[in-house]
Order: structure tokens, then sequence, then C-alpha cells
């Protein structure tokens, strides 16, 4: 006979159902929407089962659960209230779904009686996330609360991972009655054919100049060491799509770069010209394939063989000539049963890209006519001198031209950066990223526009101790719009200069430790006293606005 199944209040019900799928961290604002909810993570909270941060944006909240999620590999959580928290909120999810995440934002919503009338912060939350989340529903009814949740991390994690918008009706939440317990969440990974596998190698054996393209989400360490295995055994060049170099060791003499924005013009130049190009998760989107001229749409010149766990991705924009559904990291797993190809002749091929890696993220001398900060100094100085599993946070701007240039990742998950290209990101995803792991070092890059987005967020650092280090690259302009505005009409310069606070005495205010450095040499000795101050810490760097890239600057 059945135990008899207890009523209990609806926001109650939700929170079991987030503790059964091992939930230990939920990001958010506070609103009436969701009282129950708040109310069942007080007692959470006691039992320490489930930390609540509360930011001081909705934006931030979402940024902070999205990192969570590539952190984690399983779905952030965020809370935000009706009406202006779930668009607050959009960005993150918009992060999200670009960045293949897993993310579940929850909204409060009005009751259902009062729908339809535009109601207080009445929003139609399906049509609204309906483009822009991978799932966007509504709960409905009490009952229903344990299965459409369940069916969020489910969605969230499954195939191609992404971000998942449930509403929470007031009546649903606020209401008492009976819900079956949800098991825990499993996802089905799908593992590569045979004979995919046996043509792969087919086609390896017949390349002259094959280059691996590493991206995507989801993968895991066991996964990343079959991947290089694979590489070492068959001297294969190895090239990061935007933003995920953590996904290889930088340092390994396979890696030769990242494509995307600011790619050095010797890689573009041999994706070109590769004969067999093996893309393992990345999409090969408008960034990293260069506007689809690197990778020509639909059909590329070169032979393609395209590895991505979501069948609806391949054959959407490429036509490969071999298409594989799995798991990127069972995909990778699966290569261990090839055999290496013999006395491959692309090794001279590998040797010279990655040469060609190494002299391109090396330092240039510093221009003696340029005033302030060498940012190219101060990125490979955190690159020679952080542990292996710091992990290195940024947002948007001309600034990260630098960070992703000039810094060589190491580890999976040590690189936090959004491929969609929102501003201010890098300092919540810091946050997040230092409340989940104290132990590790945390570093986030940020212009003084990016930073500007979520400054107030040094508040939440300090009340719930996050000892990060933000570093804001000070040029007093919006200098990636500025590149654009003054290649498409020059000196017509039209609202991208800035006026900027007093950084440092802006987050002394907050009870931060604060420095500015206006010279190269000064960077060191401050990023050490901003390590060692024990709370969260804010370097203002002082750079010269004509040096718009690394290699460019305003005329």
């Amino acid at each position: 006979m059945s135990e008899s199944i207890q009523p209990r209040i609806g926001g109650h019900i939700l929170v079991d159902t987030l503790l059964a799928n091992a939930v230990d961290t939920v990001y958010c604002v506070p609103g009436e929407s969701y009282l129950p909810v708040l109310d069942a993570l007080h007692d959470a909270g006691a039992a320490g089962s489930i930390r609540t941060i509360v930011t001081r944006h909705e934006g931030a909240a979402s940024n902070m659960a999205e990192a969570h999620g590539k952190l984690t590999g399983r779905p952030g959580i965020c809370f935000v209230t009706r009406g202006p928290g779930a668009t607050h909120a959009a960005n993150g999810v918009h992060t999200a779904m670009q960045d293949s995440t897993p993310m579940i934002l929850f909204v409060g919503q009005i009751e259902g009686k009062f729908k339809g009338r535009e109601a207080f912060q009445e929003v139609d939350y399906r049509r609204m996330f309906g483009g822009l989340a991978k799932w966007a529903t509504e709960i409905d009814s009490l009952e229903r609360i344990p299965e459409i949740v369940a069916r969020a991390f489910s969605v969230a994690m499954s195939g191609r991972p992404g971000p998942v918008v449930v509403g929470l009706p007031e009546e649903v939440l606020f209401g008492t009655g009976s819900a079956p317990a949800a098991p825990q969440v499993r996802v089905a990974h799908a593992a590569p054919e045979p004979a995919a596998l046996a043509e792969l190698q087919t086609l390896l054996a017949g390349a002259a100049r094959p280059l691996v393209v590493v991206g995507g989400s989801g993968w895991t360490d066991d996964g990343l060491a079959a991947l290089k295995r694979f590489v070492v055994a068959n001297d294969l060049p190895v090239a990061a799509s935007f933003r995920r170099q953590d996904l290889f060791d930088n340092r390994d003499p396979h890696y030769v770069g990242m494509l995307g924005l600011g790619v050095s013009p010797k890689l573009a130049e041999r994706v070109r010209d590769t004969d067999l190009l093996l893309v393992i998760g990345s999409r090969l989107s408008e960034t990293v394939s260069n506007g689809y001229t690197l990778i020509e749409s639909p059909v590329p010149k070169q032979t393609m063989v395209h590895v991505h766990p979501d069948p609806q991705e391949l054959g959407r924009v490429y036509h490969a000539r071999l298409p594989i559904v799995a798991s990127l990291s069972r995909f990778a797993l699966a290569l261990d049963g090839l055999a290496p190809v013999a006395a491959p002749a692309w090794s001279a091929w590998t040797a010279a890209a990655r040469a060609d890696y190494v002299a391109h993220s090396t330092p240039p001398q510093p221009h003696a006519d340029l005033a302030g900060v060498d940012l190219a100094q101060v990125v490979a100085h955190l690159s020679d001198t952080l542990p292996e599993d710091a992990v290195i946070t940024n947002g948007a701007g001309n600034y990260t031209v630098w960070v992703h240039r000039f810094y060589r990742y190491r580890r999976r998950a040590t690189g936090l950066a959004p491929t969609n290209g929102a501003m201010g990101y890098g300092f919540p995803a810091a946050i997040a990223a230092k409340l989940r792991d104290p132990g590790r070092t945390v570093v986030c890059f940020a212009g003084d526009g990016c930073f500007m987005m979520y400054p107030q967020e040094l508040m939440t650092a300090m009340q719930y101790g996050a000892p990060m280090v933000v570093i804001v690259v000070n040029n007093g302009m919006l200098g990636t719009i500025r590149m654009h505005q003054e290649r498409e009409y020059p000196h017509r310069v039209s609202a991208t200069d800035l006026a900027n606070p007093d950084f440092v005495a802006f987050a002394r205010s907050f009870g931060a430790h604060a420095e500015r450095v206006e010279r190269s040499e000064d960077f060191a000795a401050a990023f050490a006293r901003a390590q060692s101050a024990g709370r969260a810490a804010l370097i203002e760097l002082r750079t010269d606005p004509r040096q718009i890239t690394p290699a460019a600057r305003l005329a």
C-alpha cells in the first residue's frame, strides 16, 4: 500500500524538487510574487542544503547562474520576480542560449484569474522567452510542480545544453496540495556509431593538412583527456572556438590558437587551407567563422567532420561530409578505439601552426610613445604566475582581445566569458566562481564601460565573502564601438566617450581593497597586495586610449 502524500505549500514543493536534483545554490533578487519559495529557502539554508545568494540586480543574478552552469555542467538556478525582474534577467538567458549553458530561470507570475487584463507586472513568458530560451513554460497546477521542474532539468542538460524559463503563478506557489515526488533527473548521452568512426579514420588517413576545432559545452575531464590522447597520438593541430580556450591546454605543442574576435591572421589562413576540419562541439558561429567566410555555408570548401550532441544543429548551417550526433565526451572517449595514423604527413604543418601561435601570443615590446599601462604585460604576468586552476572571467569589449591573445589557459572551466558578447558578464561571473570554490584564484577583467554595467555587485561580493580581484581597464571610452566608428565615420566621435567615477574611491566605499596602477612595472606588486587583502579587490589600470587593439591605434 503506497504511503499517503502530505499536503504542502506549492513553493515548498518546488524547493523540495530542487533539492531532489542536487541544487545547492540559487541566485536571486527577492520578490513578493514568489514569497513561498523564499520561505522554503529559509529552511533549506538553515539546514545547510541550499545557499541563497541575493544580488543587487536581476541581470547579475542571471549571469551568476549562467556562470554556475558553465562551472558545474548542471543548471544554474535563478529566481526573479514578475515583469521587470524577468526583463532584467533576460540578459543571462540570452548568454546561456548562445553559450549552450544549462540554466533554469524561475519567474514569479500574476494570479491566473487576472491574466489577459495587463495586470500589475503581467508578462506572457512563453511569448517573451519563446525564441530566447531552449524552452519557456508555466506551471498551471500545484500537482504538476515536480513534473515540470524535472522536465526543465532534463531539457536544460540534454543534447545541446541551454536555458529554460519557468513561470510560477501565485496561486500555484501559495496554494496547498499534494504532489508526488519526482526522481532526480538522469540525462541520456548519445555515442558515435562505429561506421562513423571508421569513416573518420579513413578521412584522416587521407588528409595532408588537418585541423581540429574544439568547442561547445558539456565536456568532462575524462573526455578532454581522451581528446588529448587522440591529438597527441596523431600529432594534430588544435584550435579552440571563440572563448573556449580552456578546453585544451594552451601550453601543449598541439594547441594553435583561438578562432574568433582577434584571431591570428595566420591561423585564419590555415583554416582556409586545411583539407580536413574535425569540428567537435562548436557551432562554427558567425564569430568563429569570421562571418561565414573562413568556413563557408552551406557547403564548406574544406572536408568537414562535424560532431555535435544536438541532431538539429547538424545540417542547420553547414552540410558536413560526415555529421556525427554524439555527446562530446562520449565521442572523444570513442576515439581511443582508433589506431593512430602511421607517420602522419602533417607533422610540419602542426609544428608551423604552433610556432605561429607562440609568436602571436608572446607580448611585443611596449611602445615607448604610449602612456599608461601596457595591458599585454599585465596579462602575460598573470598567465605566468597564476595557479593552473585560476579562473579568468571577462565581459565584452576590445580589452578582451588582450586577455584571449596573451593568457594561456590550462584547464577546463578556467575561462568564463560570454560568446554572445554581453557587456557586464565578467564581474558577476567572477563572484559566482569565487563563491563556488573559495580556494581558487579568481580574476575578472572588465573595461570601464563593462564594469559599470553591474558595479553595485561589489556589495554582493563583500556581503557573501568573495575575495576575487577585478581589474578595470580604464581608457575613458567604449573602445569597441569607437574602433568601428573611426573606421566607418573617421573623426566623428559620437556617444563613445565615457565620464567615469573615481574607481578606487568607489570600491573603497563598499569596503573593498582598491588601487590605481598607471605604470606597467607597478602592476605585479599591486596585484600581490590585492590577493593578500582577504576581501574583494579592484585594480584600476589607466591605459592609453590610442591603443585600441594590440595591433591597431586610433590615428
